[in-house]
């Protein structure tokens, strides 16, 4: 075997790639690789280890030596699978990598916007609690999770991680059926559609990936459904929700708070509407939520068994 990771440095620099080494008899690696660049570092390796660099039809139809791609990652976006069957390429990912981390993430998220933590800090800093007339601030109301409902869109590895973690917390559990996907009973947990769900639910967990039935799932009309005090919580991938009419109903105060891991464009170069410095009880983090580095060498572990099987 002879292979090339083309962007190394995504998984970090604390990470052990031995095994991967071990694996393929030898790695080339580079820490990142431009558009530009793809095409002359795959040529005469047959094995092309790639995180978010795009593959497309032209590099298979210019390395016919290509036959094995590990995405050291779940998502597949960034390869035209249809062309790599088209060639005999066979594609593998990584999977079950991320609950733990991506639990906690979430579950952090929902905390602090629940408790208004960062709200509550800020005016610490700024000087308000030292001139309060009273030995505490309550001026940002606190959602109490316990007996609260919270629904779940995508009950997979993450989403079945977050409502063992949820339940601790005493919260109710509903499930949302994406579309196409029937309505039922899973695990003891109701799955019902998402029409149904959207008006009962005090949190709103999504952990479902992006397809053309997913993008924009939670939209305009779908926010209006929702409690005014709900919050929506995203650690799975970005444009699953309509991130302006977000901002909008944050803004107008018709949904409660929203904490964000994912953006539609990563990094977010051309800007994002919830980027906005004018938008209360919303927090995003730089898709950091899988990130833990137990889960990245998880990850490295994963794909050196994909790459002997």
């Amino acid at each position: 075997m002879k292979a090339v990771f083309l962007d190394a440095s995504t998984l970090g620099g604390d990470v052990d790639l031995s095994s991967i080494e071990t694996a393929t008899g030898g790695l080339k690696k580079y820490d990142r690789t431009s558009p530009d660049q793809v095409l002359e570092r795959i040529r005469g390796f047959d094995t092309v280890l790639v995180n978010k660099v795009v593959l497309t039809r032209e590099h298979f139809e210019a390395c016919p030596e290509l036959k094995t791609i590990a995405v050291v990652a779940t998502g597949l976006n960034n390869i035209d699978q249809a062309a790599a069957k088209a060639h005999g390429i066979r594609v593998l990912n990584v999977t079950h990598y991320g609950r733990s981390t991506v639990a906690q993430h979430t579950l952090a998220l929902m905390l602090a916007l629940a408790t208004r933590l960062l709200d509550y800090d800020r005016d610490v800093r700024a000087g308000r609690w030292a001139r309060s007339d009273m030995f505490c601030l309550m001026d940002h109301p606190i959602l109490e999770l316990e007996g609260r409902t919270l629904g779940v869109v995508g009950y997979g590895d993450l989403g079945q991680g977050v409502v063992e973690r949820a339940k601790a917390f005493g919260m109710n559990i509903l499930l949302g059926a994406r579309p196409g996907q029937d309505a039922g009973e899973v695990d003891g947990y109701p799955r019902i559609p998402l029409d149904e769900l959207l008006p009962q639910v005090d949190v709103l967990s999504l952990h479902c990936l992006l397809t053309d039935e997913t993008r924009n799932l939670i939209g305009k009309r779908e926010l209006e459904m929702m409690k005014k005090d709900a919050l929506i919580i995203n650690t799975s991938r970005g444009g699953l929700v309509d991130e302006q009419a977000l901002a909008d109903a944050l803004r107008a105060g018709t949904i409660g708070g929203a904490g964000f891991d994912v953006l539609t464009e990563e990094p977010p170069r051309h800007g994002n509407p919830l980027l906005a410095d004018d938008i209360p009880n919303l927090i995003v983090t730089p898709h950091s939520a899988w990130a833990s580095r137990e889960a990245r060498q998880r990850i490295v572990e994963i794909t050196a068994t994909n790459l002997s099987s």
